[in-house]
């Protein structure tokens, strides 16, 4: 600073901008500032005996606080800039400053004025740009699993939550639930007079304490099933699994629980589920539950590691939990004539089973193709062969083409005289949701968060057909119709008729028996 304020000294020197900071600068252009051309900023400091040598360096921090835009909307709205700038138009060059100059002078660094982007435009950019990064957008809400292991390892070592939360971390509980959720809603939806009938009277209750322990049974037997079978799954895979993000903070790759104690888990759900079921409900139904976890557990888990068909093994798991259900409805009912395994399976009445099991095979493929693919890259990485990254375009179209396949499903339910008419307008608007999204994803090929929307239009329209068949379920309604409007008159003259008619009958014998007398 010496050095340069001696050569603007001398005589005939030129005062070079490029060679000066802006500080020095502008306190030699201007030594002294008029009274008038003081702005509010400087106006406003408490006057002192040395009020002109103050000026220059106050006009530098209004420039440098302009240029870093800290007080551009205070200026814009007084008029403030621009009376700075009509008062010191040199002083505006002085504000580009190069980051050499700046770094070599001892007064405040100034940057160069750039224009501030505008927060509506700042937040269309990050739109945008995730738009386009949809790569690594993840869909997927925090795992239950992953929640109940972080829930663990927080407790103590000690503590019987900790190991309650780890084992149930096992179980996949939100799975597990959905598993139940599909059983279930098959059994209420099977169509027997005890469930079906709305009046006390008409019902015995035998059959209702039969019908409502066999619900208890079918309940938890599922749900102990469902969690050995995701219990096998994790056993066997958690060098696979420590790999994914999703999947990484499960309980036995972070060590909650030992490999014997998993194990053990798994044998002892199995057993007691498996028991559940034989007790409560039939054979039937339990032959079925212990395939799924046989074909979950030791087909589906292996071959997501060889081939792209382990989707639709997938989809077969997913489709026996309503199966399920009808046949444990089908197996309390003494007057059915359902005695073996191809009765309650091939019969005439197991139609309903089959077409609310294709409703959940059908589901599977919209659901998980928009799951896997926000995560298909850490799919690749650890070896699963998904269509999300082996064949996307193969993947949009699979999830398309079974989405479009809910309507005619849903229509047989109604065919069959399962459900009732409000079934179909409930059911036409969920699936053609879906079927929207759907076609979304296979147009932007999963991109533009079309993923995203397919995912949470499958969590939502799967309960919509299934709460909506319960609520819409066929004969329903009649009993409650019955007590509020009596019976139908058609009945009551159909009743005398057949009086009539045996009145009739009487009158003709006892004549006939009066002739032989009268002769």
């Amino acid at each position: 600073m010496i050095l340069l304020r001696s050569s603007l000294l001398r005589p005939g020197s030129t005062r070079d901008s490029a060679r000066l900071c802006s500080k020095c600068f502008l306190r030699v252009s201007h030594p002294q500032r008029p009274a008038a051309a003081r702005s509010f900023l400087s106006s406003s400091r408490p006057p002192t005996g040395i009020a002109d040598r103050e000026s220059p360096s106050l006009t530098a921090q209004k420039a440098y606080f302009s240029a870093n835009r800290t007080t551009d909307s205070l200026s814009a709205k007084n008029g403030l800039l621009a009376s700075l700038s009509d008062a010191h138009p040199s002083a505006q060059p002085s504000l580009k400053t190069t980051p050499t100059e700046s770094a070599g002078s001892s007064g405040p660094v100034l940057s160069e004025s750039t224009t501030e982007e505008l927060p509506h435009r700042r937040r269309k950019r990050l739109k945008e740009e995730l738009a386009k990064n949809d790569d690594t957008e993840s869909v997927i809400p925090p795992d239950a699993s992953s929640q109940l292991s972080s829930l663990s390892s927080a407790l103590p070592a000690t503590s019987l939550r900790r190991k309650l939360a780890a084992f149930l971390a096992l179980t996949k509980p939100r799975l597990s639930f959905l598993i139940v959720l599909t059983t279930t809603s098959a059994y209420g939806m099977y169509p027997i007079s005890s469930l079906l009938t709305l009046d006390p009277s008409m019902t015995p209750l035998p059959t209702l304490s039969t019908s409502t322990l066999t619900f208890l049974y079918l309940t938890a037997g599922t749900f102990l099933s469902s969690c050995s079978a995701n219990t096998i799954n994790m056993l066997l895979e958690p060098k696979y699994d420590a790999q994914m993000s999703r999947t990484k903070n499960r309980p036995l790759v972070r060590g909650l629980v030992s490999t014997r104690g998993a194990i053990f888990f798994a044998i002892a759900t199995a057993v007691l589920g498996l028991t559940l079921l034989y007790i409560g409900t039939n054979p039937t139904t339990t032959a079925l539950s212990a395939s799924n976890i046989c074909l979950y557990a030791f087909v589906y888990t292996p071959l997501k590691r060889i081939s792209v068909i382990n989707t639709w093994v997938g989809a077969v798991v997913g489709g026996i939990p309503p199966l399920m259900g009808w046949t444990a409805a089908a197996g309390q009912t003494a007057t059915t004539g359902h005695d073996s395994w191809q009765d309650m399976l091939f019969s005439k009445d197991s139609i309903g089973g089959w077409l609310l099991g294709g409703i959940l095979f059908a589901w599977q493929f919209p659901h998980f193709n928009a799951l896997s693919y926000t995560i298909r890259e850490e799919y690749k990485a650890a070896g699963y062969r998904m269509l999300a990254w082996t064949n996307p375009a193969a993947n949009a179209r699979v999830a398309l083409r079974y989405s479009i396949m809910m309507f005619p499903i849903s229509i047989g339910l109604w065919w069959v005289g399962v459900v009732g008419h409000g079934f179909l307008v409930g059911s036409t608007v969920a699936n053609g949701w879906l079927v929207k999204e759907a076609y979304r994803f296979w147009q932007h090929q999963g991109a533009n968060g079309s993923a995203r929307s397919l995912f949470w239009a499958s969590i939502w329209q799967l309960p919509i057909l299934l709460v909506g068949g319960l609520v819409t379920k066929k004969g329903l309604w009649d009993g409650v119709w019955n007590n509020i409007f009596g019976q139908p008159e058609e009945d009551e003259g159909e009743f005398l008729y057949y009086e009539d008619e045996d009145e009739e009958v009487e009158t003709k014998s006892s004549s006939e028996l009066q002739k032989p007398r009268s002769s």
